[in-house]
């Protein structure tokens, strides 16, 4: 027995040191901030266009902190803003009229109906594409894809189009900084984070030759000549994980894509509780996996191996499994502290990843299970993802 934890604690270890060193740095949170827009030259802005396209659905909440938030800009070039209201039934598409008109910029300001949806549509991708069309008609430099819960603050925009202009790319992409209120936000969102990183380490988004693509759905500058190139928000259009959808098909067509974390746009959505981080989790989790069931028990056991197994061997492992184990949850502790401390988390609670890990597990088999009952990837009163058919939309009501 001593020697099958010998080695599980072994292969734990090589799988964090693979993690920690060989993984493009993705834990290493500074790596990933973008420089101050003071040394980005913001003067490369001057005279863009770019027009923020918001897919909205039942947003009263927040939508209206993000329009002003857009109107509010810093920027040396022109901020328009297009609001797609899709099929809302909180008055979300009157609070973002009243906003414009509340700063004066009832002009800056179009609200759009996204109309029926059609089939093989993702709604908020149908709506992405509504105001995409839209925008095209203004002839903008740039498009911002930004979601209703988002905050820009006023230099933002000019930081996205500075970076963009610097380094010639084609996508750039801000994490925005979530939400971590309550208790159950501060011990969750953080590993969020984390664990998408993993997942698309920056540094290998920004190499041409990696196959890596990723981007952050809530904050998403294109330029408009790059998405007609890569197919259009039609390529994406039964997509639930919109963004590193869009970020494949730009990368596929030979555009450049940048992803960084942010301090300068942060989301006002609050998520009161262990169950609702959880119902967001699941969401998209078992599409993430392409819906095999294979790939999902891989998937458990890597989760175990990675994350489980070291802090049990550490308490009841054999001598040499115990060593091996500390060892793997130190790398695994020290890769978690940066973004502990990113978002002003006590930095004790990186030891907690392996719970945090747990809680993640559950929630992809619960998205699973979704999945198979056909009521997976539900969103505002939307079933997006179902084992019946095709990924599509099907409303509920």
């Amino acid at each position: 027995m001593s020697v099958i934890e010998t080695v599980l604690a072994a292969l734990s270890l090589a799988i964090w040191f693979y993690l920690f060193f060989l993984r493009g740095g993705f834990w290493r949170v500074r790596l990933h901030l973008p420089p101050p827009l003071t040394r980005l030259s913001p003067e490369r802005g001057a005279g863009k266009q770019v027009v923020a396209v918001i897919p909205a659905r039942d947003e009263a909440d927040v939508i209206g902190k993000a329009v002003d938030s857009l109107l509010r800009q810093d920027f040396q070039g022109s901020v328009r803003v297009v609001v797609v209201d899709d099929s809302s039934s909180d008055g979300t598409a009157a609070i973002a009229r009243d906003t414009a008109v509340e700063r004066g910029c009832a002009e800056r300001v179009t609200v759009l109906a996204a109309g029926p949806l059609p089939a093989r549509w993702s709604g908020k991708v149908w709506a992405m594409s509504r105001g995409a069309q839209y925008a095209a008609t203004l002839e903008p430099d740039f498009i911002l894809f930004t979601d209703a819960d988002i905050v820009h603050g006023p230099g933002n925009i000019a930081a996205l189009v500075a970076a963009a202009e610097a380094s010639s790319h084609d996508l750039v992409s801000y994490m925005v900084r979530l939400s971590t209120a309550n208790f159950a936000e501060r011990r969750l969102i953080p590993a969020f984070v984390f664990f998408f990183f993993k997942l698309y380490p920056p540094a290998w988004i920004a190499q041409s030759r990696s196959r890596v693509a990723g981007a952050a759905g809530g904050c998403m500058l294109i330029r408009p000549k790059a998405l007609a190139r890569a197919g259009g928000l039609e390529a994406i259009r039964s997509e639930i994980i919109d963004d590193c959808a869009l970020a494949r098909i730009v990368k596929r067509s030979g555009g450049t894509v940048s992803l960084a974390l942010t301090l300068t746009a942060s989301s006002a959505r609050p998520y009161g509780s262990f169950a609702e981080i959880g119902r967001m989790i699941s969401r998209t989790a078992f599409n993430q996996l392409r819906h095999s069931y294979i790939v999902l028990a891989g998937t458990m056991l890597g989760l175990v191996l990675t994350y489980l197994l070291p802090p049990v061997l550490v308490v009841v492992g054999a001598p040499a499994a115990r060593l091996l184990a500390l060892g793997a949850w130190v790398l695994m502790s020290v890769a978690y502290l940066p973004m502990i401390r990113f978002y002003g988390q006590n930095w004790l609670w990186c030891v907690n990843l392996p719970l945090v890990a747990a809680f993640y597990a559950g929630a992809t088999l619960h998205s699973a299970i979704r999945y198979r009952l056909g009521s997976g990837g539900q969103w505002k009163g939307r079933v997006q993802d179902r084992a019946a058919g095709s990924a599509r939309t099907i409303p509920l009501d």
